[in-house]
Formats: C-alpha cells, sequence, structure tokens
C-alpha cells in the first residue's frame, strides 16, 4: 500500500535539505507571494530505519521562499517541510499533488462541515440523534468531493458546497420524452462539457 505523509524536520534531516544543490529543486506550485519548490532528499536514511531493518523510504522535501526575495516574519528566506512515501517511482511534484489531494487541512473541512453543510448546528438534544445528522454531514461532504474529482472539470476541484448549489444543484432542467426515452435535458449550457445526459426508463 503506497502512503505519503508529511513530517517533522528532524535535527538530522534539515542539514540534508540544506545541503540539496540548486539543480535539485524544481518548481511545484505558486501560492499569492510565496512560490514553492521541491526536492528529493538522498542519501538520507534515519537510524529508526535501519534498526527495525524497515525498507528504505523516500524522502521529499518543500522549500517555500517569497517572490520578491523578502524575509519571513521569524528573519528566514524560506521556509521547509518534508514529505515520506514508499511511492518510488512517481515524479515529485506528482506526489506532492497527490498527498495533498486528501481534502485539505482539517480546520478547511471542519469550516465547510460547520457553516456550509449544516454540522455546526445539532437538530436536538439526543446523542443517537446527533452523531447521525454529523454523519450525514461528513457522507456529504464525501459525496462532494467524489464529484468533485470524478465528474467536475479541473476549475471547479476547489469549488466549496456554496458555489456547486448555485452552480449545479438548483440547475433548471426540463424533462423531455423523445424515441422512447425519458430525457433530461439541462438549462446550463455549461453543464454539457461534462455531463452526458443520462436516459432515464420511459414512464408506463
Amino acid at each position: 500500500m503506497g502512503f505519503a505523509i508529511s513530517v517533522r524536520l528532524h535535527p538530522s534531516l534539515k542539514p540534508h535539505i540544506l545541503r540539496l544543490p540548486a539543480s535539485a529543486w524544481k518548481p511545484y506550485r505558486e501560492d499569492g507571494e510565496a512560490v514553492s519548490e521541491c526536492a528529493d532528499v538522498l542519501n538520507y536514511w534515519p537510524e529508526a530505519e535501519e534498526e527495525k531493518e524497515l525498507a528504505p523510504l523516500r524522502w521529499v522535501a518543500i522549500r517555500l521562499r517569497k517572490r520578491q526575495g523578502d524575509l519571513f516574519g521569524d528573519g528566514t528566506e524560506a521556509k521547509h517541510f518534508a514529505v515520506v512515501t514508499n511511492l518510488w517511482a512517481w515524479q515529485t511534484r506528482r506526489l506532492l499533488e497527490w498527498h495533498r489531494e486528501k481534502a485539505g487541512t482539517i480546520e478547511a473541512i471542519h469550516d465547510v462541515l460547520k457553516n456550509e453543510l449544516a454540522a455546526g448546528v445539532l437538530p436536538c438534544a439526543r446523542f443517537g440523534a446527533n452523531a447521525a445528522w454529523l454523519r450525514m454531514a461528513v457522507l456529504t461532504h464525501n459525496l462532494i468531493t467524489a464529484l468533485k474529482r470524478m465528474a467536475l472539470p479541473e476549475h471547479d476541484l476547489t469549488a466549496r458546497p456554496k458555489r456547486l448549489r448555485f452552480l449545479i444543484f438548483n440547475t433548471a432542467g426540463r424533462i423531455l420524452h423523445h424515441a422512447r426515452r425519458t430525457l433530461r435535458r439541462i438549462a446550463d449550457v455549461g453543464w454539457r462539457d461534462w455531463l452526458r445526459l443520462i436516459p432515464m426508463p420511459a414512464s408506463g
């Protein structure tokens, strides 16, 4: 089973990252005023792995720098992060993108559940009913995430439920009968770029 996990910068790991040559760093992503780069940390074998006789793991470094060369608030020129994985065949950038596809930070998920999927206001004082309410909110979030990954275009991958409500769920449509089939036709032309009209069984 393949995995990728964010790890702390151990005292033995950071020196290896700082010694990486400039040619090892590759563009990863740009976020506002910061630029992220990534690189494989070569020849790093923690003692814990050797003692437990585990298979060698792949360590990936992430370097975050200001676009204009400015310093961060703590006076440093760059911030470093690390990910450990057992996936050796993937390119570094693809690996990090997959690693961060989980759902984002848990704080962002809590925000969506509480403020957009009604998990912040429990329906009553009964524990079982509240637990079912919360589970339904989490299931709804998971279904929306699957919808974005499997059906929607790439530019909608970051859409929140509120946006999807006006973009998709509240979109008007018509029921048509044609060639002994019952069809749903979506009013918004944008849907036709990614949604195939699924025929429903003809009414009796």
